[in-house]
């Protein structure tokens, strides 16, 4: 009994680890080496498909174009030197580090180069939420260029290219921090370009830390060198780069995480505390830099031992160092706010209801006068055979409506019905005034112009 499971243990060990292996269709440790050495230089036409490409993630971000921007960051060629330092630190090869670092850097000048012209000379000043988004990094940021530089590695290495690179681009979005960067730089905003960079740098820190992780798992030939000492020193320096941008990114993914716990928690509290059924928090601002929950609030007045007595429950709810500021009315006069709540929505009911009611008028109105129209139509048709029976005399006959216009009166407001008669003899006067009056008592209008003319 003991032998089956072990042999059935061991199938399972056999079955995951041919199931999760990544060495099954992995290239050549000659062709991921050329393919990424190839792809970390920024020069040339590379260099100018970068700048085409922060132009373009520059418009999209100026007019809040969400595909755009996306379009943009499938063209641009800057994961090439993020992923080369990845390599270079997981073979060793600190020629590649360095080199892949020069590269990167002049990447990041022309496309804060570039973005910084693009939006100093761009009529469009306001700050979108698109560019937005990108002022302040979260934890989740770390977490998507982690796993983005795990994918985009692992899809390198592959035999059979695929769209990984492409999608990691996109999802770790590395030219909009570039570009929001740049619009800090034209409009003198100092804290979005601090921001922006900041999550630029997070994200070439974690995708080339992981980009290293994979190179390693899937044992990618280090660099070998003459000799041992040669070896020694290289792995020495590579080992000091990596850890001097470890450390860094370990205290700035421990600063978001705290920061993303502050807020939470500051949310949760504010809504346990503070928000009921007759206190309506109308604004929150938490920020966590400074430990500060700010808020503004409609409905019961909260006194000064109460606020005091809510203060004294940040401890408890893990926000010891927060400091608590409410901002409310300045009397002591009493608000409903179910009754607030009420009244908004009948104010929205009966106004939704008026304009219902108008519509409703208006489309009555309109269809009087189609249905009038229509009825003039259907007599215009059926008026000139009539009077053909009266008058054998009528040749021809043009029924129309016109316009009114004369020198003292201007333009009339009514619309005269124009009636013009061709006939093979004359019509006396008082014929005519018979079929004006005919006319007029017929299709039941106001006035007509008869305008009588011989055939020939």
């Amino acid at each position: 009994m003991m032998h089956i499971k072990q042999l059935n243990s061991f199938g399972l060990r056999e079955y995951f680890s041919t199931l999760l292996s990544l060495r099954e269709d992995k290239a050549e440790d000659a062709e991921i080496d050329q393919g990424l050495r190839n792809g970390i230089s920024m020069r040339g036409s590379n260099l100018w498909v970068l700048m085409f490409a922060i132009f373009i993630a520059a418009i999209g971000l100026n007019v809040n174009s969400t595909a755009v921007v996306i379009g943009a960051m499938l063209i641009s060629p800057l994961m090439g030197p993020i992923m080369g330092v990845g390599y270079g630190v997981g073979i060793y090869d600190f020629d590649l580090i360095r080199a892949s670092l020069k590269h990167l850097a002049i990447a990041a000048v022309a496309s804060l180069l570039t973005s910084t012209l693009y939006f100093a000379i761009s009529p469009l000043t306001q700050a979108q939420s698109e560019l937005l988004a990108r002022t302040t990094p979260t934890i989740w940021d770390v977490l998507i260029a982690l796993f983005g530089g795990l994918a985009g590695m692992v899809g390198a290495t592959r035999k059979q290219k695929t769209n990984v690179i492409p999608g990691v681009a996109i999802a770790t979005a590395l030219m909009p921090p570039l570009c929001t960067a740049g619009y800090g730089i034209a409009n003198g905003n100092w804290a979005y370009f601090g921001g922006a960079f900041y999550l630029f740098t997070i994200n070439c820190v974690f995708i080339a830390l992981s980009s290293a992780v994979v190179i390693r798992a899937v044992h990618v030939q280090k660099k070998r060198f003459v000799d041992e000492k040669t070896t020694t020193h290289v792995k020495r320096y590579v080992f000091a780069v990596a850890l001097l941008t470890l450390v860094p990114s370990i205290y700035l993914a421990y600063v978001l995480v705290q920061n993303e716990v502050f807020k939470t928690q500051a949310a949760t509290f504010v809504q346990q505390k503070i928000a009921s059924e007759q206190t309506y928090v109308t604004q929150s601002e938490i920020e966590p830099k400074t430990k500060t929950i700010e808020i503004t609030v409609i409905g019961e007045y909260l006194s000064k031992p109460k606020l005091a007595a809510i203060s004294a429950q940040l401890a408890e709810a893990g926000l010891a160092q927060a400091k608590l500021i409410v901002h409310q009315q300045a009397n002591q006069q009493h608000i409903d706010v179910t009754t607030l709540k009420t009244g908004v929505l009948n104010d929205l009911y009966l106004a939704s209801q008026q304009s219902l009611e108008q519509k409703d008028k208006t489309i009555q109105k309109l269809s009087a006068a189609l249905a009038h129209q229509q009825g003039l139509q259907a007599q215009m048709q059926q008026v000139p055979h009539e009077l053909r029976t009266l008058y054998p005399q009528i040749v021809e006959i043009w029924f129309s409506q016109a316009t009114h216009w004369s020198e003292k009166d201007g333009v009339s407001d009514d619309v005269v019905m124009v009636l013009n008669i061709s006939t093979s003899k004359a019509l006396t006067k008082r014929d005519q005034a018979r079929i004006k009056a005919w006319i007029l008592a017929r299709m039941k209008i106001n006035a007509i112009k008869l305008v009588v003319e011989m055939h020939h």
